[in-house]
């Protein structure tokens, strides 16, 4: 294979792999060509500063001795191989940079031969991107379960991002996917190695990837997970990737998940890390799973109408937040504004992002209530809001 072979198939492979949360929209003209996004090869995401950045994402090699059920690159899967050397990757990337076609690198691999091998040719490449080629830009780069201490150290030293996938919540899950991965050795071991190692370099994160619908595990399932890698590994996102069915595989025969389902996982994520909410605080059904007839903070709202509804002008910050169509930045503004003026009609919410539609069935304003609780959520239809709350405009 010549390299654009090369890199048509393992820019590719690497699209499994999630670097942004996506927003579960399906596409409205699917045979417009202009405009859209490229199934692999470049992605965006976003840096520890904000910034939005175009991603080279490729595989270092899509072959592999492990035997993850749902893969496509399972050891043993009938479907073309190749690799790229370190030297070769490298400079390929350079190019790209060099024309301002990517700013960064996403870099994955498939296990050859072995996982100290295949790590060792993963930072060899890292490498020579910041030492030969002197790159000082960003790079995610992703560490196999299985790698050993030196091999962690030395990717949180070259890497802005590093990530192991955990793929499902509990090890009972993990051995529905994969016989071949130790869950307690190689994944909860790797999340504490890398833990240990990010926290002693400033400006390093690290993430994790669960796939969502293909192990009989529960939302509950996945969110105490994400809820405790936070916590006890200070994790800075994760990533929740909707298991749909990949011919050839042992898992061809499995529905896909709902992508409805990723995207209310997503709306919970938040609601821990910007919000401040529980656990315990999300509305589950008798099987573990959020409703996916309404986001999870109206789900929440509507459980508790003895909290509801909130005069504006005195709630706290932590009570604006449980307020559907209320997010941080205008829940920040509420209480900043109030130390001047208090708040006398709707409109004085709606001009500072405040989505009022969501928000009056839940609010006073001077005492006054503008609308009743609504009696049951929305259908779903399949359709998703392009934002992930609708809580601000």
């Amino acid at each position: 294979m010549d390299q654009f072979e090369k890199l048509a198939l393992l820019g590719e492979s690497a699209k499994y792999d999630v670097c942004a949360s996506s927003s579960a929209t399906p596409k409205k003209f699917p045979d417009a060509d202009i405009g859209r996004t490229v199934p692999s090869g470049i992605c965006h995401s976003f840096t520890p500063d904000g910034r939005c950045v175009s991603l080279f994402k490729v595989l270092l090699s899509n072959h592999c001795e492990k035997d993850c059920l749902y893969c496509p690159n399972r050891a043993g899967r009938d479907v073309p191989r190749s690799r790229f050397a370190p030297e070769e990757l490298a400079g390929l990337f350079m190019e790209f940079y060099r024309r301002n076609y990517v700013e960064g690198l996403f870099l994955s691999s498939g296990v050859r031969h072995s996982t100290g091998r295949t790590m060792q040719e993963l930072l060899e490449t890292v490498e020579i991107l910041r030492f030969r080629y002197k790159f000082g830009g960003y790079i995610h780069l992703k560490i196999l379960p299985g790698a050993g201490e030196a091999e962690t150290e030395k990717a949180v030293e070259l890497a802005n991002r590093v990530s192991l996938n955990m793929e499902a919540p509990t090890a009972a899950h993990l051995a529905r996917l994969s016989r071949s991965k130790n869950f307690a050795a190689e994944i909860m071991g790797g999340l504490s190695r890398i833990s240990r190692y990010v926290r002693r370099q400033p400006g390093v994160s690290h993430s994790t990837q669960f796939i969502v619908g293909a192990a009989q595990e529960s939302d509950r399932d996945i969110l105490g997970s994400t809820v405790r890698l936070y916590s006890d590994y200070g994790l800075k996102r994760a990533y929740f990737s909707t298991f749909q069915p990949v011919p050839g595989t042992p898992l061809d025969g499995l529905s896909g998940a709902p992508l409805l389902r990723e995207h209310r996982l997503y709306q919970a994520d938040f609601l821990f890390r910007y919000y401040g909410f529980q656990m315990q605080e999300l509305a589950y059904d008798a099987t573990g799973n959020l409703d996916l007839s309404t986001d999870p903070k109206q789900a929440f709202a509507l459980r508790h109408p003895e909290l509801f509804p909130l005069e504006i002008n005195r709630a706290s910050l932590a009570e604006l937040l449980r307020i559907p169509g209320i997010g941080p930045r205008s829940a920040k503004k509420i209480v900043g504004l109030r130390r001047e003026a208090q708040f006398r009609a709707v409109e004085d919410l709606a001009r500072i992002g405040v989505v009022t539609k969501r928000a009056l069935p839940f609010i006073l304003v001077q005492g006054k209530h503008f609308s009743a609780l609504p009696t049951r959520p929305r259908r779903a239809n399949g359709s998703v809001q392009t934002n992930l709350w609708g809580d601000e405009a």
